[in-house]
């Protein structure tokens, strides 16, 4: 279920060439930072490749630029989260504009849905 063979590739790539919002987050969610949780990017699960995910809480978290507002993206955000709920992982969501603007807001808010 988790990192198949075959999104190998396609992980490294995007390890290698993260978004300035995900290189962002991640200087802040890297080596365990935000309350000892481990982090990994660019993570697989099933066909899905999610941005972040945290094993431990198993919690995903999403970057959203403006190609996230197209009504055929947003639709297969929707599908995509609906399939990790049903697997029993927890989706965030959050804009580009907001790890920028407001990264602590956002990193409280990803610390909110720790459990233990």
């Amino acid at each position: 279920m988790h990192n198949r063979t075959y999104l190998k590739q396609a992980r490294r790539d995007l390890r290698n060439n993260l978004t300035p919002a995900e290189a962002t987050l991640w200087q802040c969610l890297k080596n365990s930072q935000l309350l000892g949780r481990k982090f990994r990017r660019q993570h697989s699960i099933e066909n899905y490749i999610v941005d972040f995910y945290c094993p431990t809480e198993k919690l995903v978290i999403e970057l959203d630029g403006g190609i996230h507002l197209d009504a055929i993206v947003m639709e297969n955000d929707l599908a995509r989260d609906a399939r990790l709920l049903q697997l029993g992982y927890r989706v965030l969501r959050f804009q580009n504009d907001m790890v920028f603007n407001c990264p602590e807001q956002v990193l409280e808010e990803i610390a909110k849905h720790f459990t233990t």
